[in-house]
């Protein structure tokens, strides 16, 4: 098969975080989060590493801990702390994506084996940036189309599955947030854009007080891969992006947004099951009138749950961000609604990284002064 690389083969198939425990992050998904156990592959007592899978609608999840200390997961684990390590990717044919990837830069990681499996006929696995890479899966002539299952995984019990039932409170992963090192934001759009067919849809320099930063978003034809990558900008004072660089240990996905069909309740939902939300200040209710009119909810519901609202040439969207509890504070969850807009509340980043400043002050001192 000849491959186009203009991205109309590549889908989103989940995202697999490096952990050191495994269950434990399953089951605040399933128990705070609402998704579902689909799998895991055994206790991992004789292997390498034990992996846990959940589900909400699209959004798919692989949890890895590495149980022996060369494993990938332990290595990635003991250098950034828990996080994302990979991002598999779904497409028709592996070899000829591989092939087109590697061709125009990426890093052989696993050079592609053909599988005598239902769920997936080939696999292989690229670089992608800092240390999170992309496995490629080509899925089995009859596997389920939304993929998940990698071979080894075993589907979960009934009683398993009955205890853990998903709440649709979320249906899909809108995009993932990634912090570069200053001057690797041009080369990992490039990156994309040759390798992997990915269009550049946006770009924008942020300022917050003294600190900036420069995004642009990159996406499949799908649009259901899509990388908001971000640099500081070293003409500015450090910021929160240099303190993720830094506490992470290079770069990495910062946060992932969680698709939501009705904000309001999902925020509710998620609050009375004990997630915390970044706070947001008053002033930025009693403003918000002046600039928009909300679609779906009144001011007061989004003052009194927190969330964020912004529009575009498209429509509106709703968002808010889930407070750390990342020990060093380098991750965190984002509930997004999109009513219509195609962009990425620029008019909120502001709200954001202030209340994300000021979370983080919780652990480390703000950064001060100018760059050395």
């Amino acid at each position: 098969m000849q491959y186009s690389p203009a991205g109309e083969g590549v889908r989103l198939d989940h995202v697999e975080f490096f952990v050191a425990d495994a269950a434990a992050h399953a089951a605040t998904m399933v128990d705070q989060f609402g998704f579902r156990a689909c799998g895991d592959t055994g206790p991992g007592e004789d292997g390498p590493s034990r992996s846990v899978a959940v589900r909400q609608g699209d959004a798919a999840i692989v949890f890895t801990q590495g149980t022996a200390e060369e494993h990938p997961a332990a290595v990635y684990v003991d250098r950034h702390g828990d996080g994302v390590g990979g991002i598999t990717l779904r497409v028709d044919d592996v070899r000829a994506v591989f092939a087109h990837a590697v061709a125009n830069g990426a890093t052989v990681v696993e050079e592609p084996v053909d599988l005598a499996d239902d769920v997936v006929a080939t696999t292989a696995v690229i670089g992608g940036f800092g240390d999170v890479v992309h496995r490629l899966v080509q899925p089995a002539p009859a596997a389920d189309p939304r993929g998940v299952l990698l071979p080894g995984f075993r589907a979960v019990s009934g009683a398993e599955a009955a205890a853990s039932a998903e709440r649709g409170i979320v249906h899909g992963i809108d995009h993932f947030a990634v912090c570069l090192a200053a001057d690797g934001l041009t080369p990992a759009v490039e990156f994309y854009r040759r390798a992997l067919g990915l269009r550049e849809i946006f770009e924008e320099r942020i300022l917050v007080g003294g600190q900036a930063m420069i995004s642009k978003v990159v996406q499949n034809a799908a649009r259901d891969v899509t990388f908001t990558l971000i640099e500081p900008d070293l003409t500015a004072q450090p910021g929160q992006i240099d303190a993720f660089l830094k506490d992470h240990d290079g770069a990495g996905v910062q946060h992932i947004a969680l698709a939501a069909r009705n904000i309001v309740g999902t925020v509710a939902d998620l609050t009375g099951r004990g997630i915390g939300f970044l706070t947001t200040p008053a002033a930025y209710y009693d403003m918000l009138g002046d600039r928009l009119s909300p679609r779906a909810y009144t001011v007061e519901q989004l003052r009194e749950l927190g969330i964020l609202a912004d529009e575009d040439h498209g429509g509106q969207l709703f968002q808010l961000f889930a407070k750390s509890t990342h020990p060093r504070r380098t991750f965190f969850w984002e509930v997004i609604e999109r009513l219509g807009a195609k962009t990425f509340g620029t008019r909120n980043i502001k709200a954001l990284y202030e209340a994300v400043a000021r979370d983080q002050e919780q652990v480390h001192p703000a950064p001060g002064g100018g760059r050395a």
